[in-house]
Parts: C-alpha cells; sequence; structure tokens
C-alpha cells in the first residue's frame, strides 16, 4: 500500500483533487482508501470525510476516518502532554493500517493548516514523515507570491525529509491560466520541483454557494429559497452612492452585495445586475420593492442583525464544501483531473 497525502494551504481544494483523483484510480483498477488524519471538526460533522466515505462506499465508521480531531484551543495541562501526544499518535497509526489494509494507494487528505499540532510534533509534515508519505502539494493561484508560497513549502518538506512527488496549480483563475502555465510552472520546474498539472477555476467546485453562506450567517431568508445552490464568486459591499453603484456593480458576476437593509436603492441597484444573493444588514427589513424585484429575478435575500463589518468578517470564513448528491460538482472533480493532469505521471508516482 503507498500511501500519498495531498498537502496544502486552506481552501486550494485538496479534497477535490483527492476526489478527482480517487474516481480515476478507482476507473483503472485501483483500490482506493482515504484518511483525513487530523480535523478541527467531530468526524460524523466533517464533509471531507462524510464525501469521500459516500462517493468511494468505504466501509469505515467516520472514527477511523477522521481520528483526531482538535478546536485551537487543544492544549491539555503541561504534565500530560507528553502521554496526550502520544495517545493522538497511536490513534492515527491505527487509523492509517485499518482504512489502508485493503487499498493500493490510501490517499491522505491533509485538512486546514499544515502547521496544526506542531506543538505534539504531529504536524502535517511530521505525520507524512513518519507515514512514510510522498506529499502531492496543491495550491490555489492568486498572485506571484503563491508561487513563492510553493516553492517555499517545496523546500521545506525537503528540509523535513519528506518526498515531494508532485504540484497541482488548482482552481487557477482564467486571467491567470497563461502565467502559472508560462511563467510559475516554468520556475516551479527549472528549480527541480515537479508539476503534475494546472485545473482552471470552476466556480461549481471553487465558489461558495449561497447556502454555505446562510448556513454560517443565519439569519432570516426573506426571498429566493429555491435559489440557494447558487455560486458566489465575489463579495462586494454596498456602501457607495446611487450615483456610482451600477457601474460597481456590473464590475463582478456572481457576487454576493452586503448592503443596509435601508438601503433600498442600493439593493435594487444591486439586483439589475448578476447578483448571487443580496445580504442585508443590521436587522434592518427592506422596502417592498426589493423583495418583489428579488422574487422576480430568482435571487435569495438574506437578513442579518450583524452589522457590515462582522457580516463581511464573518463571510470570510466560508468555504465550499463538495457533497456526495451534488453530482454535477463530482463529475467536475474527476474531470479536471483526467483533463489538466499528467495521469501517465501521476500513476507513475502512486505505484506501491
Amino acid at each position: 500500500m503507498r500511501a500519498v497525502w495531498i498537502a496544502g494551504p486552506p481552501r486550494s481544494g485538496k479534497t477535490a483533487v483527492a476526489l478527482g483523483l480517487s474516481l480515476v484510480l478507482r476507473e483503472r483498477g485501483w483500490r482506493v482508501g482515504y484518511l483525513k488524519p487530523v480535523s478541527e471538526l467531530p468526524p460524523e460533522r466533517d464533509p471531507d470525510a462524510r464525501l469521500m466515505k459516500a462517493v468511494l462506499d468505504l466501509p469505515f465508521e467516520a472514527a477511523a476516518l477522521v481520528p483526531v480531531a482538535v478546536g485551537p484551543s487543544y492544549l491539555p495541562a503541561h504534565d500530560r502532554l507528553e502521554g496526550y501526544a502520544a495517545g493522538l499518535s497511536r490513534a492515527v497509526r491505527r487509523a492509517l493500517e485499518e482504512t489502508g489494509r485493503e487499498a493500493d494507494v490510501l490517499l491522505v487528505d491533509g485538512g486546514g493548516h499544515p502547521f496544526v499540532l506542531a506543538s505534539l510534533g504531529l504536524d502535517a509534515p511530521e505525520l507524512a514523515r513518519q507515514l512514510g508519505a510522498g506529499v502531492i502539494l496543491v495550491t490555489g493561484v492568486e498572485n506571484d507570491y503563491s508561487l513563492d508560497a510553493l516553492i517555499f513549502y517545496n523546500r521545506y518538506l525537503a528540509a523535513r525529509g519528506v518526498t515531494v512527488v508532485g504540484n497541482i496549480f488548482n482552481g487557477v483563475p482564467r486571467p491567470l491560466l497563461a502565467k502559472t502555465e508560462g511563467v510559475y510552472r516554468r520556475v516551479l520546474e527549472g528549480r527541480g520541483h515537479r508539476v503534475l498539472g494546472v485545473v482552471p477555476r470552476h466556480p461549481e467546485i471553487g465558489a461558495p454557494t449561497v447556502a454555505e453562506y446562510y448556513e454560517v450567517l443565519g439569519g432570516e431568508l426573506l426571498a429566493g429559497e429555491g435559489h440557494l445552490d447558487r455560486p458566489v464568486e465575489d463579495v462586494l459591499v454596498g456602501a457607495m452612492t446611487i450615483e456610482s453603484a451600477l457601474g460597481y456593480f456590473r464590475r463582478a458576476a456572481n457576487k454576493a452585495v452586503v448592503t443596509g437593509g435601508d438601503r433600498a436603492e442600493i439593493a435594487l441597484a444591486a439586483l439589475e445586475t448578476s447578483t448571487s444573493v443580496l445580504i442585508l444588514t443590521g436587522g434592518l427589513y427592506p422596502d417592498v420593492r426589493v423583495i418583489a424585484r428579488a422574487d422576480e429575478r430568482g435571487v435569495p435575500v438574506i437578513l442579518v442583525h450583524y452589522d457590515t463589518y462582522t457580516t463581511v468578517e464573518k463571510m470570510g470564513t466560508v468555504t465550499r464544501h463538495l457533497h456526495p448528491e451534488d453530482r454535477r460538482g463530482v463529475a467536475i472533480a474527476r474531470e479536471n483531473i483526467e483533463r489538466h493532469c499528467d495521469l501517465t505521471a501521476l500513476l507513475e508516482v502512486l505505484q506501491p
């Protein structure tokens, strides 16, 4: 059995890569296992583990797929640290043995931040080293710093004695595709780091849905209950004058617009452009014209009692999670691996 750790920063699309890769491998006759050693959620609530268990029809309980769940205040009293660390390490090893027993390749999902549990010597790089797992590094692309971070991760893992089998640029925005192929790939490979793929951004799996924002924000849904599956690709704050509102809102498609509930003209201007959801702050109910127009356009309207700053801050924590019933999203994850990654190289590095 070969263990392959899918690692990268938060929101880089690691689980989508693991999902797509697992489906492609399974179609080619491989037995694929899955493990997420560390999560910030209880095993039964972890959406990534639920997704992989359902799609791959894995016969394991959630606790086997996610053996360690910790929050930001996980450290016990000082005199219990050693025993606590040893217990977590044993849990991970038991899960590795159980989930990998019948697998040709075990895909290990790096979860959130790779530094979590570093104080106990159980951070992602150290666990990958202990498990003898090769690492596929996945990164999103925002600007040139994204390449710098990827080079840094490659060098750091090499210094820790961890083998990086390749890199995937994932969810690359259309305007940056040419630069990623022509500059970032060349620079990375020129420094001896293998590139396994450049995957374009797909809003269907890369952008959070209105439902995911609603889950985090709560509040009251005033319109658009049947359109919560709309993707949200950008967030704009409607704090401008009405004279400049239309031009501002036309800059972004499939966006969330956050504005005060008493700013009817701003809300109506947003509804005349490509808006996925209208979020009204301050607990102020809008003019009936706003609700009527939102119903006509099929745009959800969410009323929250936070101020605008707090609302936008909470929205910054929302991430896209694929669900087993999202057949289109699952299909895109598979297509991304087959169409945009070097399958020959992937199969070569994944051989047990």
